[in-house]
């Protein structure tokens, strides 16, 4: 398995992992499945700005993750919201586990220090999956979203990345990353 940053191009297998959380599930309270146009287009928003990254296998695409503004407003640069969705036919194969440690180590060379992640409640597995890379439940929030014929409660998990140096060092957006990188 290999971790990869995602492209456009990626979007129709991406939407492929997705579409069974959104038909089937409230882990993600969003009632239709985008279209490719509009996934393609997520992803590409995503990448000004964050990674957006792929677990490939053998040439299909079995996970991802990615990062997105917390808040909208400049005083929030530092802190990031974490999303991730693995095929469910390979769930429990350490794809999430590979996927957020990449994840984890770019936002850190952002200088990124507080990573959040919005939890469907109850949701034992990313619940315990988080618990598992150190976040914590920062706040509880009941009957939030209406999806399947009833109401959900969700949680909000946090974790501190990295100290919080003042001045902060300033934000690196990722294809300054990446080009910095090489």
């Amino acid at each position: 398995m290999y971790i990869r940053t995602a492209t456009p191009q990626d979007a129709g297998a991406l939407l492929d992992i997705y579409a069974p959380y959104v038909e089937h599930t409230a882990v993600t309270f969003e009632y239709t499945v985008p279209t490719l146009p509009d996934f393609e287009s997520r992803i590409r928003h995503t990448l000004e700005k964050y990674p957006y990254l792929t677990a490939e296998e053998d040439g299909v695409l079995l996970g991802y993750t990615y990062a997105s503004a917390f808040k909208g407003r400049a005083a929030y640069d530092w802190s990031a919201e974490t999303s991730i969705y693995v095929d469910r036919a390979h769930s429990g194969k350490g794809i999430g586990t590979a996927l957020y440690k990449a994840l984890e180590e770019i936002l850190r060379r952002q200088h990124i220090c507080n990573l959040c992640a919005c939890i469907t409640y109850p949701n034992p597995a990313s619940t315990a999956f988080h618990e598992h890379f150190g976040y914590q439940t920062a706040a509880h929030f009941h009957a939030s979203g209406f999806k399947g014929g009833k109401w959900h409660d969700m949680i909000w998990m946090e974790k501190e990345l990295c100290l919080h140096a003042v001045p902060p060092l300033p934000f690196i957006p990722f294809p300054q990353l990446a080009e910095k990188n090489g």
